[in-house]
């Protein structure tokens, strides 16, 4: 037997009887590193005679690997050993009851709430659920849904650009979710009937407006849809959000370039004491904005506007949590102030259900 096979046999020894990860590093250092054994071996061959330095560098080689790349097994098998200690001591027994204590501390967030509540009342409507992307292209934003280049929505000042100078597409954060009816549409087959929950972006700030705010627009295409079908869905909708009877609400004509005719929704409130009152007083209060979706928008989507007809909506989600439990500033929503969550926030086990009401 040769030194380096001796060598060979009394490093794997070492290495398979290694405990942990910092003993075979220690390891790796003793023998391969610039002081190690293997390292000083390599340097003396030059005190060898051509022919023995040819045979034993060949040796030295073949030692050098062997020896690395038992190391790196050694190391994914003790990797594996942690990994297994680790999960056997952080197991959890999922089949416990929730302690009484931990039900006061995790709350969820008004906007999960309403978001909940929204998506439970348009599904007894037999609404499905579309998503999209919270970067989208200028088409998808602007273009498809009839928005003019002169609009003001497409400035700067109302918009967030993204910096994508390798392509000519510009791409932005959407400042609605009506991309997504493109986007659905494109995919499908009239008749639809869906709703497209989730978050938008504006460059605005104060008391009432925040960069970024969640919103859920819904779209009826058919054959037959028409404002009736809207007016009956709004009136629906509310009553079942605000758990009330005697909500009236108002169309008022305006202008959306994707609807046409388009529609402010109001809906009676009062206004004279230091609490806003829902369904009841003389006042009027601005909840939404609708209309008959464009036909121009139905050919942007491939439908043939001769055909098909429809309506579209779309609920500010933030600003209902606002009204139906009385939280005065919209920036308090994003503070992340858990006194705040403490206050406003909803059990975790609270789901909100038709048959059971939704507010808790």
């Amino acid at each position: 037997m040769t030194y380096s096979e001796t060598l060979e046999k009394e490093i794997l020894k070492k290495i398979s009887v290694a405990e942990n990860q910092d003993s075979l590093e220690k390891i790796r250092i003793a023998e391969l590193g610039k002081k190690g054994k293997i390292s000083l071996l390599m340097k003396d061959l030059s005190k060898l005679s051509p022919e023995d330095r040819k045979e034993q560098g060949s040796k030295l080689n073949i030692l050098k690997k062997n020896i690395s790349e038992a190391i790196s097994l050694k190391k994914i098998e003790l990797a594996n050993i942690e990994l297994e200690k680790q999960l056997l001591e952080e197991k959890i027994d999922v089949t416990l009851p929730v302690q009484v204590n931990q039900s006061k501390y995790g709350k969820i967030h008004p906007v999960s709430q309403v978001l909940d509540e929204i998506s439970e009342i348009f599904g007894s409507l037999g609404y499905k659920i579309s998503e999209g992307p919270d970067i989208e292209t200028e088409h998808y934003n602007f273009n498809a849904l009839n928005i003019p280049e002169s609009h003001p929505a497409r400035q700067m000042h109302d918009t967030f650009y993204l910096n994508n100078d390798n392509t000519k597409e510009k791409y932005v954060l959407r400042t609605h979710t009506s991309p997504v009816q493109v986007r659905t549409m494109e995919k499908g087959k009239p008749p639809f009937k869906f709703i497209s929950p989730g978050r938008t972006y504006r460059c605005d700030s104060d008391q009432t407006h925040t960069p970024m705010f969640h919103q859920i627009e819904g779209l009826v295409v058919d054959e037959k849809t028409h404002l009736g079908h809207l007016k009956w869905t709004l009136e629906t909708f509310f009553k079942s959000f605000f758990e009330l009877d005697n909500i009236e609400i108002q169309l008022r004509p305006s202008y959306f370039p994707f609807t046409e005719p388009s529609l402010e929704v109001d809906v009676l409130c009062d206004r004279s004491g230091p609490v806003l009152k829902i369904g009841e007083g003389s006042d009027w209060l601005e909840v939404a904005g609708a209309g008959m979706v464009h036909p121009k928008v139905l050919r942007s989507s491939n439908i043939d506007p001769s055909k098909y007809q429809g309506f579209a909506f779309g609920l500010g989600v933030d600003r209902l949590a606002q009204l139906k439990y009385g939280i005065p500033d919209l920036r308090t929503f994003f503070n992340g102030d858990i006194r705040w969550l403490s206050h406003y926030g909803f059990s975790f086990l609270d789901l909100p259900t038709l048959s059971r009401g939704l507010k808790k």
